[in-house]
């Protein structure tokens, strides 16, 4: 890696400058520690007073350099040299120089030394086969889209939910396979047993083959059968 680092400076004369007959620049920069660049450049020539004089005027300046760089950077193998230079009278009593420092082989430090680099070994982990974890009946039930069953209470149709319709059917024989239409009403206001099975043409105990009547309450739900169900 390269690195330009620029060096500019105004020399005043103690005459006049007409002409710069003659220039040199050399340089002692070093590296200092890990990293500071520091050293001089040492300006030397020769110059004209005037521009119909014959005669010329020696100069030399020695000018310190130091530059800091930035801890990121590996100085150990650098080289310093001078890029390039130029330089201009100005108002024929100053020397303005401009000087491009080279740095050379330049290397950035590696964020983590290379001494605690340290390679984790890399665990070999089991193709696992997921084993597929066959659901129970009742689990099953519930992957798909339940059913609701209705009601038919006074010529009208409300729906029951899931909850109730488990809790008024709990009381049927399920090994049975003969199926029978049943109705469902809610005991109101002002019933009994024996308005209730005037009403649906039925007996108390058919009612009580479906039902626990002992202790009826306004809001109860009963399973009215059909004059041809069978238990």
């Amino acid at each position: 890696m390269k690195k330009i680092v620029p060096f500019k400076k105004d020399l005043p004369f103690k005459t006049s400058i007409a002409e710069i007959t003659s220039i040199s620049l050399e340089h002692s920069l070093h590296v200092v520690d890990s990293n500071l660049i520091t050293g001089s450049f040492l300006l030397t020539g020769d110059y004209k007073i005037s521009e119909t004089s014959s005669s010329t005027e020696k100069f030399s300046f020695d000018l310190p350099f130091d530059i800091t760089m930035d801890d990121k950077y590996e100085l150990e193998h650098v080289t310093l040299d001078i890029d390039d230079f130029y330089y201009e009278i100005v108002d024929n009593k100053n020397l303005s120089i401009n000087i491009e420092v080279l740095i050379d082989k330049l290397e950035e430090k590696p964020l983590i030394p290379k001494e605690e680099i340290k390679e984790e070994p890399i665990e070999e982990v089991d193709n696992q086969v997921t084993e597929e974890i066959p659901l129970s009946k009742e689990e099953d039930k519930r992957c798909y889209d339940e059913e609701v069953p209705f009601k038919q209470l006074d010529d009208k149709i409300e729906a029951v939910s899931t909850s109730d319709t488990k809790s008024i059917f709990e009381n049927f024989d399920s090994s049975s396979e003969t199926f029978s239409t049943y109705k469902v009403c809610i005991v109101r206001e002002n019933e009994s047993i024996d308005t209730i099975i005037q009403k649906y043409n039925i007996t108390k105990e058919e009612l009580a083959l479906y039902n626990d009547i002992n202790e009826l309450k306004i809001g109860d739900k009963l399973i009215i059968p059909s004059p041809n169900a069978k238990v």
